[in-house]
């Protein structure tokens, strides 16, 4: 098993939130997502991108709830040619920020923070909701209405184990004598 791959992230405060200045109101803010953003992440998933994200964050006694809306493109290399292509993205994902007595993620979208806590870095969210994104299989358009890619497509078939030759063996009798007697263990 290999080990997970560890995501560097160099510090930048552009893409922190300051709670203190968060009042009881809701609020947006906006990030303007490009190169030197991406740059932030040691290995990246993307290298060049033009995305812009709205936080709409909104702020109880006891909880944070930050509603994230990402729009734009990435630069992804296509799996089947290598041809770079600008491939578009619309991602919407909430995260809760919960007070408690000590700093740790209890979910996938919910941690855990003290109430003395000033700042809550949002790059690696913001990192992290663009790769899931991300298509499995990277095509470039040209390839992406081809009928193999359709579930309904009439499929070939490349290699078989079935005999069907008149003089082979019957599909009820075994090749073996060994395996009938292991037929009868029922």
């Amino acid at each position: 098993m290999r080990p997970a791959i560890e995501l560097i992230v160099k510090k930048d405060s552009h893409y922190d939130l300051n709670l203190v200045k968060l009042g009881p109101k809701a609020l947006r803010f906006d990030y303007e997502l490009g190169p030197d953003f991406f740059a932030l992440f040691e290995p990246a998933l993307v290298e060049q991108g033009h995305l812009h994200a709205a936080v709409d964050a909104t702020r109880t006694e006891r909880l944070l709830t930050l509603h994230f809306h990402i729009t734009g493109t990435v630069r992804l290399a296509c799996d089947r040619s290598l041809d770079e292509y600008d491939q578009p993205l619309d991602v919407e994902e909430q995260l809760l920020v919960r007070f408690g007595d000590e700093n740790k993620e209890l979910d996938n979208d919910v941690l855990q923070i003290t109430p003395d806590t000033q700042v809550l870095p949002l790059a690696q969210h913001l990192y992290d909701y663009i790769g899931l994104a991300l298509p499995m299989k990277r095509l470039h358009p040209r390839f992406q209405n081809e009928h193999d890619d359709q579930p309904d497509a009439p499929t070939k078939l490349i290699f078989s184990t079935r005999n069907d030759e008149a003089d082979g063996p019957d599909d009820d009798e075994p090749a073996d004598p060994r395996w009938a007697a292991l037929r009868n263990l029922n």
